[in-house]
């Protein structure tokens, strides 16, 4: 596996300053956020002074149900090309559900949500990864997830589900080590024992980020500090194994730039600390300890099981359905309320225009909107449905807000607005008004 050193997460909010940072080997760009036939100029200068740029995928959905769609794998190899990339990066999640295997409306998650760890999962995941390795000109690694919440039934621990993965289908792993903190607040799983049942030499590179801590659950923010708990698993990684590259994610929240160096040298000390346990000969490098499983000839079965569970718990957080027997009820009332924020929040960013022109009102109503209308489509198409919502129920009033938010939704709702009834209604009856 090549050698990528020390990175950060390059994002437009901090380019300039990650192009000044000294002891910068690679970045990793959000792949969604590339164009390929218009990278940014940051994007194109650190290529050209040779630092790797890696595109680390979001919305594949790797560990969904359905076979991963042919369209988003044509424009993750298109990012890997064009950034001349050494291997993608993706999740172990399921990002949607719902949809033909269920007969039911397709609902996306907006985020990313745990695959359980069973054999019905691991089987489709398998396939699913085989299928995506078939499709990509580089080699493909997958990130483990941090979670608020437990599948009931599961029948693997992390780390033998990852050993499976990894042997079945020889695909690289990301190891987030906050990840594997975050698993451990709030699911009660020992970051140490995952450790030890990883096949290691599997490694492509690592994670580290930074969360907090509220009543007892921990959320993986990637904006705010790098905890000793965290860097204390990463030392622990190292111990056992040299890897290939370690990188600081953060997304939000962006400190100065003094701050960002300050932490990636932590993350250097941590890294050392653990080469210096290794060579002393104070831990010994683990191989995993996971028994490989025959593949399952047919994935169909088991799709079609996966699919009604995954459907039922997305519909439970975003839809407001009952909630499916077996799941910690506060958790899932948490998860809920953590989606709906990530929601409010990338829609805002997607759409700056709505905060501006509903000011304080923005967050409070578009969570009230979220509780009973389920994302469907992308981002866009969300913000666009809000504000078509917003403009149906009369709750504007006719003042200066209901005028600036008709002239946003008009302008870009376009003559054939995708959405559905609530677009199409909207658009009739504004364009009356």
């Amino acid at each position: 596996m090549e050698r990528l050193g020390t990175g950060i997460g390059w994002r437009p909010e901090i380019a300039e300053a990650v192009e000044r940072m000294p002891g910068i080997d690679w970045v990793e760009a959000v792949s969604e956020n590339v164009c390929p036939g218009h990278l940014s100029e940051s994007l194109q200068r650190l290529r050209a002074r040779g630092v790797t740029v890696v595109p680390h995928g979001v919305s594949l959905g790797l560990g969904g149900a359905d076979r991963p769609d042919a369209g988003r794998l044509a424009a993750l190899a298109e990012r890997a090309e064009a950034l001349g990339s050494p291997l993608v990066t993706e999740h172990i999640a399921f990002v949607r559900a719902g949809g033909p295997l269920t007969a039911s409306p397709l609902l996306e998650a907006g985020h990313l949500l745990p695959v359980p760890r069973t054999r019905d999962a691991l089987d489709v995941l398998c396939e699913n990864i085989r299928i995506a390795q078939d499709a990509l000109p580089v080699p493909l690694a997958v990130e483990n997830i941090a979670a608020l919440i437990a599948w009931p039934g599961e029948e693997m621990t992390e780390g033998q589900f990852l050993y499976e993965l990894a042997d079945r289908t020889g695909v690289r792993l990301l190891i987030d080590v906050a990840n594997l903190h975050t698993n451990h607040v709030n699911r009660g799983e020992d970051p140490a024992g995952a450790l030890a049942e990883l096949p290691l030499e599997a490694i492509a590179y690592v994670h580290v980020a930074g969360g907090f801590e509220r009543d007892g659950v921990w959320h993986d923010s990637h904006a705010h500090p790098v905890p000793r708990p965290v860097l204390d698993i990463l030392t622990d990684l190292a111990s056992r194994v040299s890897p290939p590259g370690v990188l600081l994610e953060r997304d939000e929240n962006f400190p100065e730039p003094a701050e960002l160096e300050r932490e990636l040298k932590e993350i250097r000390v941590a890294v050392e600390k653990g080469r210096a346990l290794r060579a002393q000969g104070a831990a010994v490098a683990g191989t995993g300890t996971g028994t490989p499983a025959a593949s399952s000839p047919s994935t169909d079965a088991a799709r079609q099981r996966l699919a009604l569970a995954q459907t039922a718990l997305l519909s439970a957080l975003v839809a407001g359905t009952p909630m499916p027997e077996g799941f910690d009820r506060v958790r899932l009332g948490v998860q809920a309320r953590a989606l709906a924020g990530k929601r409010a929040d990338v829609v805002a960013k997607v759409a700056p225009e709505l905060p501006e022109i509903l000011g304080g009102t923005y967050r409070p109503a578009f969570l009230a909107y979220a509780h009973g209308h389920p994302m469907t489509g992308g981002y866009r198409r969300d913000a666009l449905d809000f504000a078509g919502h917003l403009l149906l129920d009369g709750q504007l009033g006719e003042g200066r807000v209901r005028r600036e938010l008709r002239t946003w939704w008009l302008e870009r709702s376009g003559p054939a607005p995708r959405s559905g009834r609530v677009a199409r209604a909207a658009r009739r009856v504004l364009l009356h008004r």
